[in-house]
């Protein structure tokens, strides 16, 4: 999962480009890179690390100009490699820089396709760098070589001919403007407002609503699956359904997990659909335990919060901060490698002992996805003194792979797969263990909005709307991608020959641009 966001202004756009980016740093914290168009020039700064470390005054300085785009990542398909933080460049044609939130299904077809058919260098494993060698080499043969709103729809209507998965892009097409688009299911979020400043109109794009009020921009929409929206340097707008709206069913773990609660995604407020959950959970807690002697409901912060609070309301009994957090610790699920999510809970979290001595405590947490964080989690809550603990998950098992760009793609490595409840109530050494249910889920996210009947749900319900996910695709992702596979991968690279020089910490590095863009 990333976080992405384009701004097109009348001033330089730096500065708001890495606000959006401190309000998205929960999407991840591995990389993070802005690019900005300098009267023709790009000029990048990306790097490992937190949003607040890659960029200093100094960079700041030197990204220059009105228009750019910026990106944060946690690594989807591997280990953390400094060389695939985004955006990626080509300079044929134009100039494009390009960042993306998603993950392609078919990347490696794409990948053979690009270099042995359309002759385009891949330089990184990274499907974003795919992703924008096929943009570049469909735009290239476009409306004789210049770049216009009707070249560039072709070329994104190209792109979802030819990419499957789920994906959110924005890309910065030098001398021009930015282009956004969405893939033809909805999967990952993108969203669009502008601003009226003295010298007009602004247009921003991004992953999520708040980046939008943090810099007072008015939400617009969200941009719609298949849709392509092009915002030229002087603000002009367009817009054009560039394939078929194969489906509207965005990834249901935004509303679980992933996106902030004070976001709206898709016209649905994470918000309340956060607070729906705890009362259907409430509900079912209360269908299977009408007598139950639950005395305090203490949430896992932070993501679980607002539907343990409906929980506890539900149930009549005391809601307690059981837990209290330390925020320099980043997110442990995105973190790459078991050992170290597991060494990073204690270090996160400490138990008040106050509100769990002698007392039946119910955990409340938005989902159980490896299991050993719940784990480590209800033995501090054993050690602070707890009689009985009973653990809550706001969201159903999660039994199946998620490969539309969010970092859970081995099944062996999932606590739900292939057991029981009762059997990962075991394992977690859970006193009682409740999931909510499927149809529970979709109805807390859907109430909002109308257009949404469905969603993505595979990772609870092996289901998968791009419908080309097969055992042998699943098979080959936790060969690739499983935490084994990583650590091995780090071991040889450990041993391997010097890697080429990172850039120093201050450097800012201004990329030559391909040829001045004739506009249409």
């Amino acid at each position: 999962m990333c976080g992405i966001v384009g701004i097109v202004g009348h001033r330089p756009v730096g500065q708001a480009i890495y606000d959006a980016l401190i309000v998205l740093q929960h999407r991840g914290q591995d990389a993070a890179g802005i690019m900005t168009d300098a009267n023709g020039t790009f000029c990048t700064r990306k790097k490992n690390g937190l949003v607040s470390d890659v960029f200093q005054q100094r960079h700041m300085d030197e990204l220059r100009g009105n228009v750019g785009i910026g990106h944060c990542r946690y690594p989807t398909a591997g280990t953390l490699n400094s060389s695939e933080a985004q955006p990626f460049y080509v300079n044929s044609p134009y100039g494009i820089g390009l960042a993306h939130n998603g993950n392609l299904t078919n990347s490696d077809e794409l990948k053979a396709l690009l270099v042995q058919q359309d002759r385009r260098h891949l330089n990184t494993g990274s499907d974003t760098e795919a992703l924008l060698n096929v943009f570049a080499h469909e735009l290239q043969g476009q409306d004789g070589g210049r770049v216009t709103p009707d070249a560039i729809f072709a070329a994104v209507a190209a792109v979802h001919r030819r990419c499957r998965g789920g994906y959110a892009v924005v890309a910065l097409v030098i001398g021009y403007g930015i282009v956004a688009f969405r893939d033809p299911h909805g999967i990952r979020p993108l969203i669009m407002g502008r601003r009226t400043t003295a010298g007009g109109v602004e247009h921003m794009v991004a992953s999520e609503s708040v980046a939008m009020d943090a810099l007072d921009f008015e939400v617009m929409r969200d941009i719609l699956p298949g849709e392509a929206v092009i915002i030229e340097r002087d603000g002009t707008l367009h817009s054009q359904q560039c394939g078929p709206r194969l489906s509207y069913t965005p990834c249901i773990f935004e509303y679980v997990y992933f996106a902030r609660p004070d976001s709206i995604i898709d016209r649905i407020s994470v918000y309340k659909s956060r607070l729906r959950m705890g009362e259907r959970l409430a509900e079912k807690i209360l269908r299977e335990r009408p007598d139950h002697d639950i005395d305090v409901v203490i949430p896992i912060p932070d993501s679980s919060r607002t539907s343990a609070l409906e929980v506890a309301h539900r149930l009549g009994v005391k809601y307690r901060e059981g837990f209290i957090k330390n925020r320099y610790i980043g997110r442990t699920f995105i973190m790459p490698g078991q050992d170290q999510r597991r060494q990073s809970v204690r270090r996160k979290l400490n138990a008040i002992e106050l509100e769990f001595r002698d007392k039946n405590v119910l955990l409340v947490d938005d989902s159980v996805v490896r299991g050993t964080t719940s784990r480590q989690i209800i033995e501090m809550a054993r050690e602070a003194g707890a009689r009985q603990v009973y653990f809550a998950s706001a969201s159903p098992p999660v039994r199946y792979p998620n490969v539309y760009g969010i970092d859970m793609p081995a099944a062996s490595e999932l606590v739900a797969h292939g057991r029981t409840e009762l059997e990962v109530q075991a394992y977690i050494g859970a006193d009682w263990l409740v999931y909510q249910d499927l149809d529970d889920l979709i109805r807390a996210c859907r109430y909002d909005n109308g257009d949404i009947t469905e969603f993505d749900t595979s990772c609870f319900s092996g289901r998968y709307v791009t419908g080309d996910v097969t055992p042998d695709y699943l098979a080959r992702l936790e060969r690739e991608r499983s935490d084994r596979a990583k650590s091995q991968r780090e071991g040889r690279k450990g041993r391997g020959p010097v890697e080429p020089r990172e850039p120093e910490a201050g450097e800012v590095t201004p990329l030559p641009s391909g040829p001045r863009v004739r506009a249409g």
